[in-house]
């Protein structure tokens, strides 16, 4: 006795739906001569049953059977399964081919059917369907490789603000909190997701420049001198100096750079005004103030919330945006933000050396 032998389960998967009992067993004899596996019904409500079932990948229709038709049946695949719909027909004149193409189906076919013309058809669908498989398998692999390439941007990131941990401790979370400050300001102005992931980048290490600062100022518990302060502002331009030769995805660099620059052109260290200064660096520095002036430092108590809120407030439309102010007192006003605990706090770890 010769064993039974099966089907090979990586073969395309045809459903022919017909109530003409002939011609569901002439399409299914030249479909599995094809190369195909073929499964049969005679109504589309029993079509639908074995599409709940079985990986179909392509059903030939008729269009005119008793119950349901072929292109209900076409709509409701479309609408529920992975699977291209081939229509045949002969009411040639009752419909255009848009429309039979507009309920979802991949080709039509007229009767009189021709076998050879049916398994051609047949088998450029699936052609098609295996480029489409292909486009998503890429796309998923290019998804994964951006996630990747995030993550890495990501660690980047967060190696650098180590960096500037270490050497200052004593303010460690300020640039975590104005970037949580900032990315929700963004948010609330209808920035984009991808603007307001590199400003979160930037913010987390819009201070990365004080690294070039002697320990001794960074420290300092008093006020600084004339020179000191001059020594200071030069952060900026040694954290653009140090980003620039990073290709990020977002403008870090500029972000970092411009951070420090005012409305009226009174900022450092390019004197830039207006329209000038980039919406990121706008943001970033009324979030950096506000935090600033509101949270507590090691060398000082907190000035309070009241005098952040009026510092800006004040400089509205001189130093700061004022379409940026109005978003920050909003939300902390309307108590939509606040600054989280440092349990709660980002993943990015990050500090602050003296800051403004």
């Amino acid at each position: 006795m010769e064993p039974e032998t099966t089907e090979d389960a990586s073969l395309p998967l045809v459903l022919v739906v017909d109530d003409d009992d002939d011609i569901r067993d002439i399409l299914s004899y030249g479909i599995e001569a094809s190369g195909c596996r073929c499964l049969a019904a005679d109504s589309a409500e029993a079509a639908l049953e074995i599409l709940n079932s079985d990986p179909v990948e392509v059903v030939i229709s008729d269009v005119r059977m008793t119950g349901m038709s072929g292109l209900d049946l076409c709509r409701e695949i479309k609408g529920r399964f992975d699977a291209d719909v081939i229509i045949i027909t002969g009411l040639v004149h009752n419909f255009a081919y848009e429309e039979i193409i507009a309920q979802g189906a991949s080709d039509f076919i007229e009767k009189p059917i021709r076998l050879a013309e049916i398994v051609a058809r047949l088998k450029r669908v699936l052609f098609e369907r295996q480029i489409r498989e292909k486009l998503k398998q890429t796309a998923e692999e290019l998804r994964r490789n951006v996630e990747r390439f995030q993550k890495a941007v990501e660690g980047t990131v967060q190696a650098i603000s180590l960096a500037v941990e270490m050497r200052d401790p004593y303010t460690s979370g300020h640039q975590n909190r104005v970037a949580d400050l900032a990315c929700a300001i963004a948010r609330a102005m209808g920035l984009s997701e991808d603007r307001v992931y590199g400003l979160q980048m930037a913010s987390v290490i819009h201070d990365l420049g004080k690294l070039a600062i002697p320990g001794e100022i960074l420290c300092k518990p008093g006020r600084l001198s004339g020179p000191e302060y001059a020594m200071i502002q030069t952060h900026v331009q040694s954290g653009f100096n140090i980003l620039k030769k990073i290709d990020f995805p977002w403008p870090l660099a500029d972000i970092v750079l411009q951070h420090h620059e005012r409305m009226d052109g009174s900022g450092y260290p390019n004197g830039l005004s207006g329209e000038a200064i980039m919406m990121e660096a706008r943001i970033l520095s009324v979030a950096d103030v506000f935090e600033t002036i509101g949270s507590h430092r090691p060398y000082r108590p907190s000035l309070g919330l009241k005098r952040a809120m009026g510092e800006l407030s004040s400089n509205s439309g001189s130093l700061y945006d004022s379409d940026v102010v109005s978003v920050c007192l909003s939300l902390v006003d309307g108590e939509r933000f606040h600054f989280k605990s440092s349990k709660e706090a980002s993943v990015f770890v990050t500090t602050q050396m003296q800051s403004l």
